[in-house]
């Protein structure tokens, strides 16, 4: 064999090899810049009002009456949640709003509702309602969750999908200063004491006369 040809091969191989891991790391590093579309999901036929999860968000917070009076509108509060590709082990976080979605490669992740139990609350849990679309090679789209994430509790409900997982790790919320059955505990006037007052008129007032000094000289009055 002429080794002319030989080396040419061998350069052309090496050329190509050089070229395709070049790509390569220009893809992953594209992948790894790439913008987070938040609310510019496209619609999608499930988003549909039968089969968007139900979830209806009610502002109560001009009812003094109710017992959520006081409390972060669902439509203002603020939940990020946490995306992973397994395939490539790549994670984001999402900032979304209730009713906001954002798109990542190949699945769109949409926020209906978030939720925390109150401070006074015996056990503390941070939820949100969010619904993972995966798009099918035939140009339409799966719906493989749709349902409340725990972040405290995430065995409760999982995301199960080969290749995408999701869960909450915040929701911002306020609460009123107090709970329903909360009761105002009576506060004290400094300055005055709690001791029991004695009654009036019973003082002795020989007790309150000073007495003679032992080294005082006899008295002149006959």
């Amino acid at each position: 064999m002429n080794w002319r040809r030989v080396v040419g091969v061998v350069a052309a191989l090496a050329g190509a090899g050089a070229a395709g891991w070049a790509g390569y790391n220009w893809y992953q590093g594209q992948q790894a810049k790439a913008p987070v579309a938040v609310a510019s999901a496209p619609a999608t036929a499930l988003d549909e009002a039968d089969v968007a999860g139900g979830v209806e968000t009610v502002d109560v917070s001009g009812d003094p009456s109710n017992p959520q009076a006081g409390t972060t509108p669902m439509k203002d509060r603020v939940a990020v949640l946490g995306l992973l590709n397994k395939r490539n082990g790549q994670a984001r976080d999402l900032t979304l709003k209730p009713g906001q979605a954002a798109r990542v490669g190949n699945a769109i992740v949409r926020l209906r509702a978030c939720e925390q139990t109150a401070p006074w609350e015996a056990e503390h849990y941070t939820g949100a309602f969010v619904q993972l679309d995966i798009a099918q090679t035939d140009g339409s789209w799966k719906r493989v969750h749709s349902g409340w994430l725990y972040k405290e509790r995430p065995n409760l409900n999982v995301v199960r999908d080969p290749v995408y997982d999701v869960w909450v790790k915040s929701c911002t919320m306020s609460f009123p200063a107090s709970g329903p059955d909360t009761v105002t505990a009576p506060t004290e006037t400094k300055g005055k004491s709690s001791a029991p007052k004695s009654p009036d008129g019973g003082a002795d007032d020989s007790a309150a006369a000073p007495s003679e000094p032992s080294i005082a000289p006899p008295s002149n009055a006959m």
